[in-house]
């Protein structure tokens, strides 16, 4: 089944509000997602019309299990990349935030794997390379501010 990137974003932003709240409203959604209520009603029913969310208007929201699992998988890349960006590569949390959040969507799992294998290993096996490198780049940070 073909999933587009929005779609994903939808999909990942329930599974947060789920996580984080416990429920899922179409205005929480809006909000989060920065967009107006009836894009949100738009895209729950393309998404329920591809089985990834049981949505019936002013009931209750709820991923699917194939819903769920693109939400988590997509959320484990943006969690992974953002820690990534920031202490492996020293970006900024926001710009890292950001990138993570376009890049999610675009990376395949075997470059989602390298990077966590790349990540322990710089940390555990040159950990004072990596601060030196940190150190470095939090200054040049620093200077351009």
């Amino acid at each position: 089944m073909e999933v587009s990137k929005r779609e994903e974003e939808y999909l990942e932003t329930m599974y947060i509000l789920h996580k984080n709240k416990g429920i899922i409203r179409v205005k929480d959604i809006a909000k989060m997602m920065r967009v107006k209520p009836p894009s949100v009603v738009d895209a729950l029913k393309k998404l329920s019309d591809k089985g990834l969310v049981e949505y019936e208007k002013y009931d209750r929201i709820l991923l699917t299990d194939a819903g769920r699992e693109i939400a988590r998988a997509t959320y484990s890349k943006h969690l992974l990349l953002t820690q990534f960006f920031i202490d492996i590569l020293g970006i900024p949390p926001e710009i890292a935030e950001h990138d993570a959040c376009q890049f999610e969507h675009y990376v395949s799992e075997i470059t989602v794997q390298r990077i966590r294998e790349f990540a322990q290993y710089i940390q555990e096996q040159c950990p004072y390379v990596l601060k030196q490198f940190i150190k470095e780049k939090l200054a040049e940070n620093a200077e351009s501010e």
